[in-house]
């Protein structure tokens, strides 16, 4: 793949619902850790809508009469549902590790997730894919989402302006961050957020396939 268009130096990745195909793994995780500690019932919509933030904002937004000194305990009994005890299914959407090797060769590539530092980690050695990522950011490290200070702190370390990096996610909060420090993004339309509030958020483009987002770097990026 040769690099057209705008040129872009560094393409940032959200995790959850863009690369891997987690949501139904999350929201489970999340709905099981709330009824051991006996929270109030919630439609599994509002858990998805959360995906992307920070766990502890997560919990808070969902739940936001949870006592304080109930958060450490529902944090760690989603952690231990989403890591070793959920029956839902959770892997790399269809050609995602494929796209992520041979973009390699043009682009520096980044993560950017609200996921904690122990979870992506995991994630990155489970899945053997660490390799291809120059630098990444976790919510626990620095600000959730939508706050865009994770895209500043990698814009730092690479040493690039922000027109000179794309960023790819699922939700809103991925595409609000980048649009607040003047970053382009691509929104992911098989994630946590529907299309509808993704293009609200003014996205170059929204894809609905890996492949189709690969096809749209490959021509604009």
């Amino acid at each position: 793949m040769s690099k057209q268009g705008k040129g872009y130096q560094v393409i940032i990745f959200d995790w959850d619902g863009t690369l891997v195909d987690s949501t139904g793994r999350i929201v489970d995780s999340m709905q099981r850790a709330a009824r051991d500690i006996g929270l109030a019932e919630v439609p599994d919509s509002a858990v998805q809508n959360i995906i992307g933030l920070g766990l502890p904002e997560a919990i808070k937004t969902v739940w936001p009469d949870i006592h304080t000194d109930q958060l450490p305990v529902m944090s760690a009994a989603y952690a231990h549902y989403f890591v070793v005890d959920s029956q839902v299914g959770m892997d790399f959407f269809p050609e995602a590790r494929d796209m992520l090797e041979r973009l390699r060769s043009n682009y520096r590539l980044a993560v950017a997730t609200g996921k904690s530092r122990k979870g992506l980690d995991r994630m990155l050695d489970d899945m053997a894919i660490r390799h291809c990522f120059d630098i990444t950011r976790c919510a626990d490290e620095t600000k959730s989402k939508p706050n865009p200070q994770m895209l500043k702190e990698i814009l730092v370390e690479l040493d690039l302006q922000p027109e000179q990096a794309l960023m790819v996610g699922d939700t809103s909060y991925d595409l609000d961050m980048a649009k607040a420090i003047g970053m382009d993004s691509v929104g992911m339309s098989h994630g946590a957020h529907d299309e509808s509030v993704l293009l609200a958020c003014g996205p170059r483009a929204i894809c609905h396939s890996i492949q189709e987002l690969e096809l749209w770097i490959g021509t604009h990026g």
